[in-house]
């Protein structure tokens, strides 16, 4: 059976190379994703959000450290964000539940802002 760190991991390694397909592999069809005010329900929301994140300002995640319990995990990393030539890196914690090897729900904060000016 695949663990919460095995999950997290594989989660971290899609998005970083930006593969949307097997990053969306990674959420259960009803995933709900909060960051800041924010909320996203469901894969198709979550496509759209994470393909225009991927298309737009070139995300990458660094982990830092991971707590992981049963089907839960904790982690704080550095997101890097590159937009129109300007790149800059904001901390950030991340909390995620995961159900049956998938991501059920995540909440992600961030350190400042994430406003591309």
């Amino acid at each position: 059976m695949i663990t919460s760190r095995e999950l997290l991991q594989a989660h971290l390694d899609a998005f970083n190379a930006r593969d949307l397909d097997a990053l969306m592999a990674g959420f259960a069809d009803d995933a709900v994703w909060r960051t800041g005010t924010d909320t996203v329900t469901g894969r198709a929301a979550l496509t759209e959000l994470f393909g225009w994140a991927m298309a737009n300002i070139l995300p990458e995640l660094t982990l830092r450290t991971l707590v992981v319990e049963g089907d839960l995990a904790a982690c704080e990393l550095t997101e890097t964000l590159t937009h129109e030539g300007r790149t800059s890196a904001v901390p950030i914690a991340g909390f995620f539940r995961f159900r049956d090897g998938l991501i059920v729900s995540a909440a992600v904060y961030r350190e400042g802002s994430a406003d591309l000016a």
